[in-house]
């Protein structure tokens, strides 16, 4: 488990709904993954992002779903590519990840509560 934290170090995390509008293969990263283009809604917008989720997913699987991403983490380079948020995931039995996200539809850019 991870170091106790307050609720105001919590409320910092800002994770919203998005919904991935373009998806594809990632073949110049070290380890299988897939470039998204997720919409944030008005207030963010479409950021960026890379995910080693190829276990579960391809790119035509992932283009319209919605998924959870943290959006106030600085830009990070990917290889040659710039990864603008973190999707979220937890790991299967065998280690492939598996995409967090809402059990409903709800609006691109609700903040998780």
């Amino acid at each position: 488990m991870a170091d106790e934290i307050s609720f105001d170090d919590f409320l910092k995390v800002d994770i919203r709904v998005g919904r991935v509008i373009r998806a594809e293969p990632f073949p110049e990263a070290r380890k299988p993954a897939i470039k998204m283009w997720i919409d944030f809604g008005p207030e963010i917008g479409e950021r960026k992002t890379s995910a080693q989720v190829t276990k579960h997913y391809t790119p035509e699987s992932l283009t319209g779903r919605q998924v959870m991403g943290v959006v106030n983490f600085p830009p990070r380079q990917i290889g040659p590519f710039m990864s603008e948020v973190l999707v979220l995931g937890a790991a299967d039995a065998e280690g492939g990840i598996v995409l967090i996200a809402p059990d409903q539809e709800v609006a691109e850019g609700e903040r998780m509560h």
